[in-house]
């Protein structure tokens, strides 16, 4: 006999997903968060260097892509590079800020998320693992060599400039040199700046967070460690990790009253 699907049926296979959204959709103590947050990042680091570094496979793959930037005649890094190599002063400071931003710019805003609009953390630390997630997937089957290691004639700046090899064997045992695509110092800056963007108070920290991407854009080109296209696969796995967090968490409602200051905000 037939067995109808009544809704109450489904309800034991509705709620088997309900931990993982519950764990999700709030914010957890701060310790908590940071510990996960540490965790995933060892985890996150360690998996990316698992495994045999395929040098051949990742010099294709780089070939491909800069083919792939002449067709569409957006192959420029060397130029951005050499003018930047041109202006006194500027590679050490965009190799300084090569490292400094991505890894302290980063915590900092999820921090100040955390503190200052807790009910968006959630999305924003669910987006971040997400796409981070999506970014190993990345490296493990398209393995690529940045601009400064594919005998393109481009300059390594932040060894070159900022007094840190990235290719000394210390550094290497960290990280995985051949991890480019997608660049997740432009996806991380993508997050943060939008981030920044939608929930600062002040008209000018929101315009730095709008222009925040476009600032790391720049940095990752001329210290000749990403194309443009892997920023854009950078910028992919983000969306798609804000996507799929979105389907995650369930939509909150704000209150009439934070719905107007917001919209005073934005009118200011």
């Amino acid at each position: 006999m037939k067995r109808d699907l009544h809704p109450s049926h489904l309800q034991p296979v509705r709620r088997a997903g309900l931990p993982v959204r519950g764990a999700l959709a709030s914010p957890h103590r701060g310790a908590v968060e940071v510990a996960a947050l540490f965790g995933l990042y060892g985890l996150y680091q360690l998996i990316r260097g698992f495994g045999e570094l395929d040098f051949e496979a990742a010099q294709r793959n780089t070939e491909a892509i800069v083919a792939a930037e002449q067709r569409l005649q957006v192959f420029v890094e060397r130029g951005i590079q050499d003018w930047a190599l041109g202006v006194p002063g500027l590679a050490g400071l965009l190799g300084i800020a090569y490292l400094a931003l991505h890894l302290l710019l980063t915590p900092a805003v999820l921090v100040w998320v955390y503190r200052a609009h807790r009910e968006r953390f959630p999305l924003v630390r669910t987006t971040l693992v997400v796409s981070t997630a999506l970014a190993l997937v990345g490296y493990v089957v398209y393995p690529a060599a940045p601009p400064r290691l594919a005998g393109l004639g481009f300059a390594d700046t932040v060894s070159e400039r900022a007094g840190l090899n990235l290719s000394s064997d210390v550094l290497g045992s960290f990280y995985n040199p051949i991890a480019a695509v997608p660049s997740l110092h432009f996806g991380y800056a993508l997050l943060v700046g939008g981030a920044i963007a939608w929930l600062a108070r002040r008209r000018a920290l929101r315009l730095a967070g709008a222009v925040y991407p476009a600032v790391m854009l720049f940095i990752i080109v001329a210290t000749g460690n990403h194309f443009l296209l892997d920023a854009v696969a950078g910028g992919a796995v983000v969306l798609a990790g804000w996507a799929a967090a979105r389907l995650l968490i369930p939509a909150r409602r704000e209150p009439v009253a934070r719905q107007q200051r917001r919209l005073e905000r934005l009118t200011v």
